[in-house]
C-alpha cells in the first residue's frame, strides 16, 4: 500500500488517538521511524489536535478572574477554616481493652492466690488432724493398757496412803507376783516440783530394806498417771518418795509421800 492511500485511510489519526491494537501501534511505529512521509504526517496529527483543543478553552485574563471570584462572595485574603479532625474511638477502645485484660489478669491471680491458701491450710489442716489422730491413738493406747492392769484379776492391789509430808497424797500399787511386773497408780500425787522426781520403792520390813524400782518420769505428760517400773520378786510394802531428778540411792524419808503393806 502507498503512503497516500494508508494515511487517506485514517489508521494513522487512530494511532495518535491511543484506539489501535499493541501489535498495530508498533507495526505503525516501525514504518514511522523508516518513513519520513508518515512520520511527518503523524506530528501534523498530533499538532492539529493540540489547535483544536486551544479552540474550545476560553483564555480568560487576570482581571476576569478576579472579577468572577468577587463576585462568587471571595475575600482578597481568603480564611482558612481549620477543621476538627475527627476523633477517633480507637486509642479509647485499646486503652478500654488493655483495663479490661488487667482487671482479668489480677482476678485470676487473686483467685489463683485464694485457691494456693485454701490448698495450703488444706494441708495445714490436714496435717493438724494427722497429729491429733496419732495423739489420741496413743492416748487410747495407753488408756487400753492402764485398763489391762486395773482389770487383771492376777495383780495384787496395794494401797498407799498418805503420810506426814503430804497427807492428802494416795497411789496404788498393781503387782502381778507370778511375772513379777509393777505397776503404779499414781493419780493421788501431785504434780512433781520442777528438778525433783517421785521414786518408788519395794520395802522388806524386818529389817527395813528400801530397794528402788523405778522413777516416775514425765509425770506431766502421763495423763494416765500408770507407770510401769521395774519387777520385783518379794516385798512386803511398797514406799514412794519425792526426790531430786536422776533419783536416789536410799529413800529421803522426811519425803516419804505414801506408804502401803502389801
Amino acid at each position: 500500500m502507498e503512503n497516500k492511500e494508508y494515511i487517506a485511510s485514517g489508521i494513522l489519526e487512530l494511532y495518535v488517538y491511543g484506539l489501535l491494537s499493541e501489535a498495530e501501534n508498533i507495526e505503525i511505529a516501525n514504518k514511522a521511524k523508516n518513513d519520513p512521509e508518515l512520520q511527518a504526517e503523524i506530528i501534523a496529527i498530533e499538532q492539529s489536535i493540540v489547535a483544536l483543543s486551544s479552540s474550545f478553552s476560553p483564555f480568560n485574563s487576570i482581571g476576569n478572574y478576579e472579577k468572577i471570584k468577587n463576585s462568587l462572595g471571595f475575600k482578597k485574603e481568603s480564611e482558612v477554616i481549620e477543621l476538627e479532625p475527627r476523633r477517633s474511638l480507637s486509642p479509647y477502645i485499646g486503652w478500654a481493652a488493655a483495663v479490661l485484660l488487667l482487671v482479668g489478669i489480677g482476678y485470676q491471680y487473686t483467685q489463683l492466690n485464694v485457691a494456693t491458701n485454701q490448698v495450703v491450710n488444706a494441708e495445714a489442716e490436714k496435717e493438724k488432724i494427722e497429729k491429733e489422730l496419732n495423739a489420741l491413738t496413743l492416748e487410747n493406747k495407753a488408756i487400753e493398757s492402764s485398763l489391762a492392769v486395773i482389770r487383771d484379776t492376777n495383780n495384787t492391789v496395794v494401797a498407799l496412803g498418805g503420810q506426814a509430808v503430804a497427807p492428802e497424797s494416795f497411789a496404788k500399787i498393781y503387782w502381778n507376783k507370778e511375772t513379777q511386773k509393777v505397776y503404779v497408780d499414781a493419780s493421788g500425787l501431785p504434780e512433781p516440783p520442777k528438778g525433783m522426781v517421785y521414786q518408788v520403792w519395794s520395802l522388806k520390813l524386818n529389817p527395813l530394806t528400801p530397794t528402788s524400782i523405778g522413777l516416775l518420769d514425765n509425770f506431766v505428760a502421763n495423763n494416765q498417771r500408770i507407770f510401769a517400773v521395774e519387777a520385783t520378786p518379794d516385798a512386803e510394802a511398797f514406799g514412794i518418795t519425792l526426790e531430786p531428778a536422776g533419783g536416789s540411792l536410799s529413800p529421803t524419808m522426811e519425803q516419804l509421800y505414801t506408804l502401803g503393806k502389801v
